[in-house]
């Protein structure tokens, strides 16, 4: 028996209007590692998220700036004082290692803390109209106003902080917002929940349901009582509910696939950390983990060995070991897949370094070099932990190979030449160039988007966020 299965089962009811919501149907929730149950929730129907989102359009918040900031951060410190609790759920039900659940406990501190503080700021602005020969004694000001209720809906590889990521931004604007996370990892969001309320915010401000997706999925994008929809997942989900939504707004915050770029001139060994840690942190479960590593062929050969021997150093098997650096992946049939696209790329010329072992969902950190650049495992959006290697001969050629898939996320660049920098910062078709760091870098209140497949150009990060779930009111006085 291991740690996991000693993990107490935990039978979740929905959170609607205050109340605990259970239907006699149920959905299991499995550890990925161990396909012990921990948990089940409600599988919930129409008519529990039509009532959900009525409660929500119907509750105006009249909660002040300080009230909200009260609450927020509230929220924050007690995520922080009961983070191993937490960080267990987390990796009880995804799969993830402690080092990473912990971690992402703390990315959502920082996600309350830093909403908590920017609530605070008046967000409105002045226009004076007199500044041209045609304008009036007059000022323009703006304000902005909650919208009736929103649409979320998360998944499942960081099931605490793709939450905290819109509930925040909701609060912080007195929004109403109603959340289906992913049947996969919903115990997480469901504990948030009742920190939420604990910390005083009124139950009407963030209510969640649950079940399978054929039965509710499409009421979340329909629903009369919606202003905006707001998702994160992956492409072909992200462009259903673009149509299916119709006139809503949407904010689709979709896959990545995602370079990091080594040039000759970078120190090696810098990269080589920055490749191993952007592949496999979260299992490689990341819209903005490393997907390809592209290199300057002239140091490949020495790059790729140093890939491998950091690779080589990393634990990876039981979740709960608080030792292991990596657990698993979601399931056993991503960890197929993964493996399946691995034996196809070295069927199609590239070089097996490390890995490609599966046990399950446990899928080793793998390392493959003189990867085809346009094989499935690089074309298209690997969701796991693989560091695959493409050579190339010249820095036009990374820019090419660069923008040749369809996604448009993030970037990461290794070199300390100033011009080429500049280039790739102009000429990567992506959201974010991060030069010496993993593409996913960011802090979590600067903008956050992708173009092409990786979303409609509209930006997370808790400000961005803030301002997409508000109604923008402009009104003017007389000013002399």
């Amino acid at each position: 028996m291991n740690q996991i299965d000693n993990f107490p089962v935990r039978h979740e009811a929905m959170r609607i209007a205050g109340e605990k919501v259970v239907t006699e149907d149920r959905i299991d929730v499995v550890s990925p590692y161990s396909g012990a149950l921990v948990g089940t929730i409600p599988k919930g129907q129409v008519e529990d998220v039509r009532r959900a989102f009525k409660v929500a359009a119907n509750y105006q918040s009249k909660l002040t700036r300080h009230e909200r900031y009260e609450i927020l951060q509230k929220t924050a410190d007690i995520l922080v004082a009961r983070k191993d609790e937490i960080s267990d759920i987390i990796t009880a039900e995804a799969g993830l290692c402690k080092k990473d659940s912990l971690y992402e406990v703390g990315r959502a501190y920082d996600v309350f803390s830093l909403s908590a503080r920017i609530c605070t700021q008046d967000d409105g602005e002045i226009f004076s109209c007199d500044i041209t020969p045609h304008g009036k004694k007059r000022k323009i000001f703006t304000v902005r106003e909650p919208l009736r209720a929103i649409s979320a809906i998360t998944p499942f590889n960081h099931p605490l902080n793709q939450v905290a990521h819109k509930v925040a931004p909701s609060i912080a604007t007195n929004n109403c917002m109603v959340l289906k996370p992913t049947e996969k990892t919903p115990l997480t969001a469901l504990k948030l929940a009742d920190i939420l309320y604990e910390a005083g915010l009124p139950p009407e401000m963030f209510q969640v349901v649950t079940g399978a997706p054929q039965d509710i999925a499409d009421e979340m994008l329909v629903n009369e009582d919606v202003d905006l929809v707001t998702f994160t997942g992956g492409v072909p989900i992200g462009k259903y509910i673009a149509e299916k939504a119709g006139y809503k707004r949407k904010i689709l915050e979709l896959g990545g696939n995602d370079p990091l770029i080594v040039l000759a001139d970078a120190d090696l060994e810098k990269a080589a950390d920055l490749a191993v840690a952007g592949s496999f942190k979260n299992s490689g479960q990341r819209c903005t983990a490393v997907k390809r590593i592209i290199v300057l062929d002239e140091i490949a050969d020495a790059f790729s060995a140093l890939v491998v021997e950091k690779t080589k150093k990393l634990r990876y098997g039981n979740p709960m070991d608080p030792d292991n650096d990596m657990g698993t992946v979601i399931n056993e049939q991503s960890a197929i897949l993964f493996q399946d696209r691995v034996n196809d790329a070295v069927a199609k010329g590239a070089k097996l370094l490390y890995g490609n072992e599966r046990n399950g969902a446990l899928y080793s950190p793998t390392v493959v070099d003189h990867v085809p650049f346009d094989c499935e495992l690089v074309r298209e959006e690997t969701f796991g932990p693989v560091a695959p290697i493409i050579r190339c001969k010249s820095v036009d050629e990374i820019i090419e190979v660069s923008n040749s898939t369809a996604f448009g996320l993030s970037s990461g660049v290794c070199t300390d030449h100033w011009p080429t920098i500049q280039r790739f910062i102009r000429e990567l078709n992506v959201g974010t160039v991060n030069i010496w760091e993993v593409p996913g870098y960011r802090i979590e209140m600067s903008p956050f988007g992708g173009i092409k497949d990786s979303g409609l150009g509209y930006k997370e990060g808790v400000l961005e966020a803030m301002k997409s779930f508000t109604n923008l009111k402009t009104y003017s006085l007389p000013w002399e």
